[in-house]
């Protein structure tokens, strides 16, 4: 009984949420389920054309080439790096970016973001350097586990900078921050905008002057928003496209999202819940579904 009335109660705030956006169900383009080895796949990017995703907190410190029509790992690749938290894969066309700042209880104060220069599809890993940095607004510390507005899962590279969006628990929001990728002090984060998007957002991706963001509620729905980019890195000043995708019960706990010309590639983890073990799925949407 007790497992019916919390189905029903999820099956409620869902509908009673997701008429505020419009209904895109993301379970017709699923694609595959993901190896074993990357069932805490948390993020997606495009590196010359290959896609490359990762495992996030608690497993090895690996990149994975995956097959953009399969799911199927291709590659493995392996770094020096620490994996700590490991949340979000980005490039500048010569170097990875990898997003170690992971912090849902808001804690920490060792973010940081790994650069390792990519050649002849290898790491460097002896070439390596760490970009530090911190929010100069936050000034508390205190545990404030998934309560916290400075998680973080989510980059973008623009422009010569690398570009954040948070992972905002309490205020269901995403902040805009810029860093420097040429500065290996610890820095701050400059803040740009914010957003109310409704849930947190896990991944982001950059294509053609849009902005993709994927994310979920506590409630488990999944929502995508694309904001159109109203001039060079400033993403906010319109309401974005807002797409409602179902529930983390059906289609998985989304952290990866990646665009090129045909479409857009999402990715989630492994999702357990007292009512249904979801497995980690792979997405393809092409571009003409989704009709921008």
């Amino acid at each position: 009984m007790k497992k019916i009335i919390l189905l029903f109660t999820v099956f409620f705030f869902q509908i009673a949420f997701s008429q505020q956006a419009e209904i895109f169900k993301l379970k017709k383009f699923r694609v595959s389920v993901l190896s074993d080895s990357i069932q805490e796949t948390s993020g997606l990017n495009f590196f010359n054309g290959k896609l490359y995703t990762f495992n996030d907190s608690g497993n090895l410190p690996e990149l994975y080439q995956i097959d953009s029509n399969s799911g199927k790992i291709l590659k493995v690749l392996k770094t020096t790096a620490e994996n700590k938290d490991w949340e979000a894969l980005v490039n500048d066309r010569e170097n990875f970016y990898i997003g170690d700042f992971g912090n849902n209880s808001g804690t920490r104060k060792d973010l940081k973001i790994y650069k390792i220069p990519f050649q002849d599809d290898q790491l460097q890993n002896d070439l390596m350097k760490t970009i530090s940095f911190y929010y100069h607004e936050q000034n508390d510390f205190t545990s404030k586990n998934i309560s916290t507005d400075f998680d973080l899962e989510s980059m973008i590279y623009l422009n010569g900078k690398i570009h954040v969006f948070t992972k905002e628990w309490a205020s269901k929001s995403t902040t805009h921050y810029i860093l420097d990728p040429e500065n290996y002090e610890n820095q701050a984060a400059q803040k740009v905008e914010s957003y109310p998007t409704g849930f947190v957002v896990t991944d982001a991706s950059y294509f053609d002057k849009k902005l993709y963001t994927v994310g979920y509620t506590k409630k488990t729905e999944v929502f995508l928003d694309v904001f159109n980019e109203s001039e060079p890195g400033i993403f906010f000043r319109e309401k974005p496209r807002h797409l409602y995708l179902g529930s983390a019960l059906s289609i998985g706990q989304i952290e990866g999202i990646a665009v090129d010309e045909k479409g857009i590639y999402i990715s989630g983890e492994k999702f357990y819940s007292p009512i249904k073990k979801t497995k980690p799925f792979f997405y393809f949407i092409p571009k003409e579904k989704l009709k921008f």
